[in-house]
C-alpha cells in the first residue's frame, strides 16, 4: 500500500489486523471520513472492519456487547478479534441504510423501514435473552440528564412564540425519568445500520449501549433527521411490530416513546442549528455520504414535523407542538430563500 494515503491511526490498525489475523492488508478506507473510528479491511478474499475509538473502554464495552448478543440474533456483526484498544469486526456491508432507503421508491421504503424496526426489536429481544439488562450500565438515569433532557424545550425561543417556556418541566422530568429495564443499542440513527450482500439489514456502533425504558432506540431513528419516512407511517409500522415481551403494553410504550421522541427531536434540531452556525449549511448529498449531522433546512425541518407530530399526542407537550410548527416555518422560509437564489443566479 502507498503510504501517503494512510495516517498514524491506520498504520495502527494495519499493524495491529497482520498480526492478530496473520494475513496482509491488500487496502484500508475509512467510509466515514479519516476522522471516524472505523476502518474498512481488505484482506485477501474478504473484507472487516477495525474499531479505534477515542477511549477504549467504549471498545471493550462494544465487543462484550457484540459478543453476548451473537448466539440470539443476526442482526448485529460478528466480534472477530480484540487486540488491546482496537476491535475487529464482520464487515456487515457498504449500503448504509440512510442512502439506501433514500433509493428505493416509496412502497419499497415502507418495507425497509419495517425492517428496520423489527431489526431494532430483535436486537432488544436478544439483549433481554443474553442477560445484558443485568449487566451494562443505565443510561440517563440522574436528575442533571433528565433535566437537560427536558429543559432542551427552551431554545425553542429562538424559532418561535416561545409556548415552550410555560410547559410544566417538573412533572415532564418525573414522566422522562424511567426504571432502567430494557437493553438499548441507543443511537439507531439510520446511518448505524447497512445492508449486506446477502441483503440483511445489520445495525453497528454499540459502544453506547445500556438499559433504560426501551423506546429510545426508536425515537434515535424517528428523530433522524434524514431518515425520510412520514411520522404516521413510522408509528403505524412501530404499532405493528411490537413484541409484548419487550415489557410494556403497547398502549404504555407508544405514550412513552411520543414523550421522549418529543425532546429528542429538539435536541437533534438543537444540534443542527448550532453546527449550521459555525459550518454553514451542508449539502445533503454529503451529509448521506458521510452520516454527518443533518445540517440542512430541508432536514431541520423534517424534524420540525416529526416533533410536531409526536408532541400533539400528550396534552403536556401540546405547547411545544405549536413552537415546532412556527420553527418549521423557518426553515422552509430558508429553503424557498435558497432556490430563489440559486435561479437568480442561473439566470446571470
Amino acid at each position: 500500500m502507498a503510504k501517503k494515503t494512510r495516517n498514524k491511526r491506520m498504520d495502527r490498525v494495519v499493524e495491529s489486523a497482520e498480526r492478530v489475523f496473520r494475513e496482509k492488508v491488500k487496502s484500508i478506507s475509512a467510509p466515514g471520513g479519516e476522522n471516524r473510528s472505523s476502518y474498512r479491511l481488505h484482506l485477501p478474499g474478504r473484507s472487516i472492519v477495525a474499531t479505534l475509538r477515542p477511549t477504549f473502554q467504549r471498545t471493550h464495552l462494544e465487543a462484550f456487547t457484540l459478543r453476548k448478543l451473537a448466539p440470539f440474533c443476526d442482526d448485529i456483526p460478528e466480534c472477530l478479534a480484540v487486540d488491546d484498544v482496537i476491535m475487529f469486526q464482520s464487515d456487515v456491508g457498504s449500503r448504509r441504510l440512510n442512502r439506501e432507503i433514500i433509493a428505493r421508491d416509496p412502497e419499497d421504503r415502507l418495507s425497509l423501514a419495517a425492517e428496520a424496526v423489527a431489526s431494532i426489536f430483535r436486537i432488544q429481544i436478544a439483549g433481554q435473552k443474553a442477560g445484558l439488562r443485568d449487566i451494562l450500565p443505565h443510561l440517563g438515569q440522574n436528575d442533571e440528564w433528565i433535566e437537560n433532557f427536558v429543559h432542551s424545550a427552551d431554545f425553542l425561543t429562538e424559532l418561535s412564540s416561545g409556548r415552550a417556556a410555560d410547559i410544566d418541566k417538573d412533572l415532564l422530568c418525573a414522566r422522562v425519568a424511567t426504571p432502567a429495564t430494557q437493553f438499548l443499542k441507543w443511537d439507531c440513527r439510520s446511518g448505524n445500520a447497512a445492508l449486506g450482500d446477502d441483503d440483511r439489514m445489520r445495525w453497528f456502533d454499540f459502544e453506547y449501549s445500556g438499559i433504560r425504558h426501551g423506546a429510545e432506540d426508536l425515537a434515535w431513528l424517528l428523530g433522524d433527521e434524514v431518515w425520510p419516512i412520514d411520522p404516521d407511517d413510522m408509528l403505524a409500522i412501530i404499532t405493528d411490530a411490537y413484541d409484548p415481551a419487550l415489557g410494556h403494553s403497547l398502549d404504555d410504550y407508544l405514550d412513552y416513546l411520543a414523550l421522549y421522541t418529543t425532546f429528542h427531536c429538539i435536541q437533534r434540531l438543537q444540534l443542527v442549528t448550532r453546527e449550521s452556525e459555525k459550518r454553514g449549511w451542508q449539502s445533503m448529498r454529503r451529509i448521506r455520504k458521510y452520516d454527518d449531522a443533518g445540517v440542512h433546512p430541508h432536514f431541520a425541518a423534517h424534524l420540525c414535523r416529526v416533533g410536531a407530530f409526536f408532541a400533539h399526542r400528550n396534552t403536556l407537550t401540546a405547547p411545544i407542538a405549536r413552537d415546532v410548527e412556527e420553527a418549521e416555518q423557518v426553515f422552509v422560509t430558508l429553503l424557498r430563500d435558497g432556490m430563489k437564489q440559486k435561479m437568480m443566479e442561473s439566470a446571470c
